[in-house]
């Protein structure tokens, strides 16, 4: 069976990084017929725009995209495309896998966590209002009224949505996950105790799913500064997570630290009708072009894809063929030798090019 493939290169190291996962995917026997659209700074170099209508439309139609990563900027600029992606196409949930490669940096052994984060709501929804503007001074004004809580006039505000809707479907997508996975545990992470009307509801809202799943799942709480430290002491005690937006972002970049860094780290973006597959990383643009970035989370990313695509003997493959490679120790690149000066680091194509070779 043939699958089309949107292809959307990124920007910094995206392309050398989606052009490795790309030789990769092929090397397995999988016949893919790969669709380029663009996003990010070559988007806009382009048509002026980080985001044009045709590379959603290109998803949209294929139903699956392998992305590079796309710079961000700080502060000022165009928002996020990554979030702006997930919006325009609903991609509810992310998954981001954590799980320890023999021959990786780290003080942690046998790590094996999947964390599911919410991707439509939270602080990530993009409701904000600037300091000093009139909107923004009208909604202090409301808030000062309605709640008598006093708020600095010179704020930048962001609003925290949580609702119901979203909650419900992305903890049964958790506990779904969980039992085509064989995952045992299902635990909710929030800060109910606090933030009691937003995160309360999310944790309102798991426990009456969880009942669904009760004597499939085991399904426990835990807030999520708790959780920080219970990961980093005992992260054998969990299993798989389900957070909501910002909480998943932070949290999946500790559990990438526990098997060595955001460089073996891979990411799907998951929704009804689509999905877009990509490492957490993001685009390192001092090494644009330099043939030096880690290929391993983006050809894991492909991984996903794969098994996304029900090909699951070519992503079996492919996983064991980046596991023998990371575990020999030579072909990889200068990251996961034991110092990153190390004269026997190879480049990114020359790693793509050993994964392949073990490919059978």
């Amino acid at each position: 069976m043939s699958h089309k493939i949107t292809l959307i290169p990124g920007d910094g190291i995206g392309p050398e990084l989606t052009e490795a996962a790309r030789r990769c995917v092929e090397a397995t026997g999988v016949k893919i017929e790969w669709e380029k659209a663009v996003a990010g700074q070559e988007a806009m170099e382009k048509t002026g725009e980080p985001l044009p209508d045709a590379t959603l439309d290109s998803v949209r139609k294929n139903k699956v995209a392998l992305k590079g990563p796309i710079t961000t900027p700080i502060g000022s600029g165009f928002r996020s495309v990554n979030v702006a992606i997930r919006h325009a196409l609903d991609l509810y949930a992310c998954v981001r896998p954590a799980k320890s490669y023999p021959g990786t940096k780290t003080f942690y052994k046998n790590i094996d966590l999947v964390v599911i984060r919410e991707n439509s709501e939270d602080l990530y929804a993009g409701i904000e209002f600037e300091e000093g503007s009139f909107g923004t001074q009208k909604l202090i004004a409301s808030i000062e009224e309605y709640t008598k809580k006093k708020i600095r006039p010179d704020s930048g505000i962001s609003i925290k949505p949580i609702s119901r809707y979203a909650t419900e479907r992305i903890v049964k997508f958790a506990f779904e996950y969980a039992l085509k996975n064989k995952r045992k545990k299902v635990t909710v992470v929030t800060k109910a105790n606090i933030m009691k009307f937003t995160d309360g509801l999310f944790l309102k809202t798991s426990r009456e799913v969880a009942r669904h799943y009760e004597g499939k799942v085991i399904f426990e709480e835990a807030l999520v500064d708790n959780m920080a430290m219970q990961l980093v002491q005992k992260p054998h005690n969990y299993d798989l997570l389900v957070l909501p937006n910002l909480y998943g972002d932070i949290i999946s970049d500790l559990c990438a630290g526990l098997i060595g860094g955001l460089g073996i780290a891979p990411g799907a973006n998951i929704g009804e009708h689509t999905a877009v597959f990509e490492a957490v990383h993001g685009s390192a643009p001092k090494y644009a072009g330099m043939n030096k970035a880690n290929p391993t989370a983006m050809i894991l990313s492909a991984v996903l894809m794969l098994r996304h695509l029900k090909e699951e003997k070519a992503a079996d493959k492919l996983e064991s063929a980046v596991k023998e490679v990371i575990a020999e120790g030579k072909s990889v690149t200068y990251d996961l030798k034991p110092t990153p000066a190390d004269p026997s680091a190879v480049g990114t194509k020359e790693m793509a090019d050993a994964i392949i070779r073990k490919i059978r």
